[in-house]
């Protein structure tokens, strides 16, 4: 039988319900079981979490796990572990796969195989089949299977057609339809973004309009349907304005930004080592590091203040790592034939804490956006309470040191993979415990 676990004398900060305080947290079985100052009841375990901060269980919507089909770069209890070392306790998997996750038994491939994980791990089926970007998929069916909502991630789906169905199919289904937004022919084989620094480099830039061109269609088939779009790791200051304004008009669309796109800016690939809220000066970085490619792209300083203003006042919902996992075979030092994508598990504490140092957003703000705001979209996928420290909530808690500092090496990274641009930047903040349904599932 599974013990009582008191957390004692740790900040309890808790967004959706106000809480925000020294105390204690007593968990029983996989629930939270009480609140405030608590007497240690007879056999518990006790963690002291004195000078912590300890906050519901964070939930990733966007992340890529790699199987089936990829497992060198990484596997589905190997990303799980990475999660739960940077303090997610329930991660969405994206269905770039091979095969890609199309079919109920693909949803049930990956159900399956994360029997036991560190965490939760939750399925997206593609929105077209193959993901092939053309037929629609059953939507009813990989609902039925497990499937938490619908993308083509890494490309756009050039189908409009295709989007209309999906977006109808949203409305019955409760699932969103999440979209990676990148028009191909404005991109033209792009490989960071488009300005000063790609063309100092000599390497094809990716302009923002391409980003737009395809947000403003989506938004468009969205308002028309009445479908429910979510846009992904949305990175321009015009995406920004286009889904405010989108808002405003009545249309359902729930925004996500990842941790990179609101710290890192181009800069990064010219090889500078500094992130954006930083006042400290750095040694300048070797120029076009492949672990800076991404996609879609490092944006500008510029485009960084739009998205924080944007998670300010609510236009920007959720906060997703887009945690993409590259062997070193994939990031060859030629940028061009480098593959898109860096960690995001293991650095979004102290990046995101780069932020609330520097006044930009607050740390209740960040931490409902990791937490309240992703439950919201789960919906009844997830135990009632979840996203809370409620009594009778699950049992999800994430528990870090915001001062503890730690250099990003390999060895420091539990992701199979080792491809981020923070290589050997000393980092301010660290997880120290991540509970999942009652159990420390990471500790120090």
């Amino acid at each position: 039988m599974q013990r009582d676990l008191l957390l004692r004398g740790g900040h309890i900060l808790d967004p959706a319900t106000g809480r925000d305080e020294v105390g204690d947290l007593l968990l029983r079985g996989d629930v939270i079981a009480v609140g405030g100052t608590i007497a240690p009841p007879e056999g518990a375990e006790i963690i002291d979490l004195h000078g912590l901060i300890a906050t519901p269980g964070w939930i990733d919507l966007h992340t890529h796990l790699r199987e089936p089909g990829f497992e060198y770069k990484e596997t589905i209890q190997g990303g799980a572990r990475a999660a739960a070392q940077g303090g997610f306790t329930t991660i969405c998997c994206m269905p770039n796969t091979r095969p890609a996750l199309d079919t109920p038994e693909q949803i049930a491939f990956v159900l399956e195989r994360a029997r036991g994980a560190a965490v939760r791990v939750l399925p997206i089926a593609t929105i077209t089949r193959e993901r092939a970007l053309e037929v629609p998929v059953d939507f009813a069916a990989l609902a039925a299977a497990g499937a938490i909502g619908f993308s083509d991630d890494g490309e756009s789906t050039s189908s409009a057609h295709a989007m209309l169905v999906a977006l109808e199919a949203s409305k019955a289904l409760g699932r969103p339809i999440m979209v990676h937004c990148e028009e191909p022919t404005l991109v033209r084989g792009g490989a960071l973004n488009a300005g000063p620094v790609a063309d100092a480099l000599g390497l094809p830039g990716s302009p923002d309009i391409a980003e737009e061109v395809m947000l403003a269609r989506d938004l468009t088939l969205a308002a028309a349907t009445g479908g429910w779009l979510f846009a992904c790791h949305t990175t321009t200051a015009r995406g920004v304005a286009l889904i405010r304004e989108a808002k405003a008009r009545g249309v359902r669309v729930t925004a996500e930004v990842t941790p990179h796109h609101l710290a890192l800016t181009d800069e990064w690939v010219a090889g500078s080592r500094r992130l954006h809220w930083e006042q400290d000066e750095f040694p300048q970085g070797t120029p076009a590091d492949p672990n800076t490619k991404v996609n879609p792209p490092l944006r500008t300083g510029a485009d960084i203040e739009a998205l924080v203003a944007g998670l300010r006042d609510g236009t920007i919902d959720t906060i997703g790592t887009d945690h993409a996992p590259h062997a070193a075979r994939d990031k060859p030092a030629d940028y061009r034939a480098a593959a898109f994508g860096m960690l995001g598990f293991e650095v979004a504490l102290p990046t995101l804490l780069s932020l609330v140092r520097a006044g930009a957003l607050d740390l209740p703000t960040i931490i409902a956006k990791l937490t309240v705001a992703p439950a919201a979209v789960l919906g009844d996928i997830l135990p009632p309470g979840a996203g809370t420290l409620a009594v009778g909530a699950p049992a999800d808690v994430t528990v870090f040191d915001p001062e503890r500092r730690w250099t990003v090496t390999p060895d420091a990274l539990r992701s199979s993979s080792k491809n981020t641009p923070l290589l050997g930047r000393e980092l301010r903040g660290m997880v120290t415990h991540t509970i999942v349904a009652g159990e420390v599932r990471h500790r120090p």
